[in-house]
């Protein structure tokens, strides 16, 4: 074979493992945060208490569907 079959050959390789790797890596990251998500309620409502907020669970469910909302995106 030509020499430049091989070369165009290595490249399209190189291109398909990229997009593959980037496109699992991307859905193993999604399906990860989905199942352990960054903030949790109480975690919220400690860093508010420390901010010197009284956060009500209203507020707190507020707050955490803005998140989701927004990771949603």
């Amino acid at each position: 074979m030509a020499t430049w079959i091989w070369i165009v050959i290595v490249i399209l390789a190189l291109l398909v493992g990229v997009l593959g790797g980037f496109y699992m890596a991307r859905k193993y990251m999604e399906k990860y945060l989905h199942n352990n998500p960054p903030i949790s309620e109480e975690q919220m409502s400690t860093m508010m208490a420390q901010m010197g907020q009284r956060p009500s669970q209203k507020k707190l469910r507020q707050m955490m569907n803005t998140m989701k909302n927004r990771s949603g995106k």
